[in-house]
């Protein structure tokens, strides 16, 4: 394995030869140039057979000519709340203000107070790994957990990804039950992150499963973003009166709400361009026919993009007039200014400071974020235990 300095090298080349060779933009109705899939953490090596499409690309990360809102404040320096770690995937708060966390590669599931007090609670069952990228992934708590005590946890199992709800009591988990499968597994593009959106329902990103297919198919669970009530029925409203509220994503990780209650979404893309997209429902967000801006008819075009190299993102999160954005290969914390309908020029903070950036949640009550690494898994170059959960408080 490389050590990440050597790949650090090798990508700063690259995307240098790019920028040089002036192919970060192109014409409208250009192809998508010929090139091999890169390995980042979606497992970018092992796509092939890549559907051509006819596409725009928007540009670089910091395009010109898009408003910019005020810039209300800025990410400071991480202090590390929690060390020890290995693959911390998902995060999400109870209403004491600590949080839940979950191993992606142990199945194991933790508090984590705001002063650093890591207790395990339990295994979520019927859990598998994929060899890449399976395995327990997201977790929210529910809206109402001081009456229900639910918890939801997306992962992967023998047949295929799956939602299911469990019972914590403030104490263990317990009480496992399915309420959403049918969702491909793949060893790489399995999406994976749930999040209860201001409307109190329920959330999920869902990859293509390495069958790019699937994510123009709206019979399809792959690919798309799942809306659903809490019993994991569709929600009502839902634009195909099915679970799916969006479609034609490849490898959705990240999802948020800005103040206005509009919903964001973090996509990996293949061997180009990651995007951020502005989410509507019934949308189509163009793969596999397009990767990044696209000119074809009836797809949406991802409101910021990045070279692959740059960014890989894995979590989004929104904090005081901004996405914030983890990133993977890029290994920086992007953050992106909002207003209403428009992002405005992305600026990434600890480049290569910290590995591998996968989760990044807003502090309930707070100008905080935490951030969690993934040096651990398969694609990092750190040992099990090596990861850590950082405070960022916005200056």
């Amino acid at each position: 394995m490389r050590t990440r300095s050597a790949r650090r090298t090798t990508w700063t080349v690259a995307a240098a030869a790019t920028l040089t060779a002036g192919v970060l933009i192109s014409a409208p109705g250009a192809g998508h140039a010929a090139g091999t899939s890169h390995t980042a953490d979606t497992g970018r090596a092992a796509d092939t057979g890549r559907a051509a499409g006819t596409s725009r690309i928007a540009g670089p990360s910091h395009t010109a000519g898009s408003p910019d809102p005020a810039l209300a404040s800025e990410p400071g320096s991480p202090k590390t709340v929690s060390s020890g770690w290995s693959i911390p995937w998902g995060l999400s708060w109870l209403p004491d203000g600590s949080a839940l966390l979950t191993e992606r590669d142990t199945f194991k599931v933790y508090t984590l107070t705001q002063g650093g007090t890591k207790r395990q609670i339990g295994e979520v069952p019927n859990v598998v790994t994929t060899g890449g990228e399976g395995g327990l992934l997201s977790i929210a708590v529910s809206p109402s957990w001081k009456s229900d005590h639910y918890v939801y946890v997306m992962h992967t199992a023998a047949d295929g990804n799956r939602i299911a709800r469990m019972t914590f009591d403030g104490s263990a988990l317990s009480d496992y039950k399915v309420l959403v499968d049918g969702i491909k597994k793949s060893t790489y593009h399995n999406g994976g992150r749930i999040k209860f959106g201001p409307d109190g329902y329920l959330y999920a990103t869902t990859g293509d499963a390495q069958s790019p297919g699937l994510a123009q198919d709206k019979t399809s669970l792959n690919g798309k973003i799942l809306r659903m009530a809490p019993d994991g029925t569709p929600a009502p409203g839902n634009p195909f009166h099915s679970l799916v509220y969006s479609y034609g994503h490849r490898n959705p990780q990240g999802i948020t709400w800005d103040a206005e209650g509009r919903l964001w979404e973090g996509e990996l893309g293949d061997s180009k361009y990651d995007e951020l997209n502005l989410v509507e429902p019934g949308k189509n967000y163009g793969w596999p026919a397009c990767e990044g801006g696209c000119s074809t008819t009836g797809m949406t075009d991802p409101k910021r993009q990045w070279p692959v190299a740059e960014a890989s993102p894995s979590a989004v999160a929104y904090a005081d007039g901004a996405i914030y954005m983890a990133a993977l290969r890029g290994e920086r914390l992007w953050r992106i200014p909002v207003a209403g309908t428009t992002a405005g020029t992305p600026k990434a903070y600890y480049t290569n400071d910290y590995g591998r950036l996968r989760t990044v949640e807003s502090v309930p009550g707070t100008k905080s974020l935490w951030l969690t690494t993934t040096n651990a898994d398969n694609n990092g170059d750190g040992e099990a235990g090596s990861d850590k959960v950082f405070r960022i408080d916005l200056m």
